[in-house]
């Protein structure tokens, strides 16, 4: 990867879309946590590659390439989420979570849309990414002891909407039988 870097500072165009292509499942996961939408997901993706390609030169170190070039999509998915927000100031949208399939992920999205966005942001790039909060601190540039409050906070908040979801499921018994069922009572 290091290779590929110093290749993309000197303008190397193929090993500049070889990084692209690595980070972008990366990419998309916190640019899809923030904005909930595809479309502008892809758009903060492709806005953060232009300015990446644009400003190579301005990474300090290349070991902080992933770090730099998150910090720049999170800018980037904020100012369209300011964007949008001031469009749809007016209107109530429905918002939209992942088109994956798989029960398995539906629960975490739900858990994690239940967060204030200062919160998700620092779970998803902790927990699906994998940064130290330090590297988080770097990124979203703020104290690192805020960052560790702030996942703390969350952890809390998730298992408190855990614990209150775990309360909203009751046990039938089906006449006099022994067997039970699970039913989810949705409001």
């Amino acid at each position: 990867m290091n290779l590929l870097i110093k290749k993309a500072r000197m303008h190397d165009k193929a090993a500049f879309q070889q990084l692209m292509e690595q980070e972008g499942k990366s990419m998309y996961k916190v640019a899809k946590a923030i904005l909930k939408n595809d479309e502008d997901a892809v758009d903060a993706m492709q806005e953060t590659a232009l300015i990446c390609w644009e400003k190579i030169d301005t990474l300090k170190k290349d070991k902080y390439f992933k770090t730099w070039l998150i910090r720049i999509l999170i800018n980037n998915c904020n100012m369209i989420y300011r964007q949008r927000t001031k469009m749809m100031s007016v209107e109530v949208i429905s918002e939209e979570w992942f088109q994956e399939t798989g029960y398995e992920n539906v629960e975490w999205k739900n858990f994690l849309n239940c967060l204030d966005e200062k919160y998700r942001t620092i779970i998803i790039l902790y927990y699906v990414e994998g940064f130290r909060t330090r590297e988080i601190a770097e990124i979203l540039q703020m104290n690192e002891n805020t960052v560790r409050g702030r996942l703390v906070t969350a952890r809390k908040k998730l298992e408190t909407q855990y614990m209150n979801s775990s309360k909203s499921v009751r046990k039938i018994e089906f006449e006099g039988q022994k067997e039970y069922c699970t039913a989810e009572r949705r409001i």
